[in-house]
């Protein structure tokens, strides 16, 4: 019954969607190319909260439990298990105030309409999944990014989604890259909880009625610990509150 009431809602919601993506493209290029990265920023910002209004057509809600945790005024590694692309949109609305770059795979680097465009210009990365030793010096050059500026990172250590919310096998080398070169970054374990169901019969139709939880669990400095106690606490702490 879910899987056929959700056609038509799906149809509108896919609506919303893309006319946002289009609509706030151009937005996006005034902002970066006429006024800088603060006003491109704030572009961003207010897509992902249209896209997460968009999503709230379908029912979906979200939670951040415990967002108090985030140290402030020091680079952050926010390290999350992955789901779906509505990871990325709520965490670029709700924790904005953290300046966001993520680790993405460069085919998201062109062809989606003010996706791909924030990917290439607001300070995230685009990594070949293929090539790891290209992957090394753009991610020490992210962690670089965040130790002087005082922003953060967002990496998803399993490198894939989860299709049924099952966390696969972490991968360390990224994060580990990232801690080598912010050595006063804090990380922050994210578990993420239920976002695979918005794409349980696949990207159409669209799931209903889904409670999005992201819960925030206690910052881990890198100067305090080993790197590999710091890789086994995160991926414990992650998979120890998904559902």
């Amino acid at each position: 019954m879910e899987k056929i009431l959700s056609y038509p809602i799906s149809v509108i919601f896919y609506l919303c969607f893309g006319l946002y993506l289009a609509v706030f493209h151009p937005i996006q290029w005034v902002s970066f190319n006429v006024f800088g990265y603060q006003a491109h920023k704030k572009s961003v910002d207010y897509l992902n909260f249209f896209l997460v209004r968009c999503t709230n057509i379908l029912g979906t809600t979200y939670t951040f439990k415990n967002r108090e945790l985030i140290p402030e005024n020091v680079p952050v590694i926010f390290a999350a298990n992955h789901q779906s692309l509505y990871d990325i949109v709520g965490i670029i609305w709700y924790l904005r105030k953290h300046h966001a770059k993520f680790v993405s795979k460069k085919e998201l680097g062109k062809g989606i309409p003010s996706v791909s465009y924030n990917l290439r210009h607001g300070g995230s990365i685009l990594i070949d999944r293929k090539d790891p030793k290209q992957a090394i010096p753009l991610i020490k050059g992210l962690a670089e990014y965040i130790e002087i500026n005082n922003r953060s990172a967002v990496i998803f250590p399993e490198g894939t989604r989860s299709k049924d919310g099952k966390p696969k096998e972490f991968a360390q080398s990224g994060l580990k890259i990232l801690c080598k070169y912010a050595p006063s970054a804090y990380v922050v374990p994210i578990s993420i909880n239920n976002s695979w169901k918005m794409v349980k019969f696949g990207p159409f139709p669209m799931g209903l009625g889904n409670k999005l939880e992201f819960i925030i669990h206690k910052p881990l400095a890198v100067k305090d610990y080993p790197f590999a106690e710091i890789m086994t606490k995160t991926e414990e702490t992650i998979i120890k509150s998904l559902k």
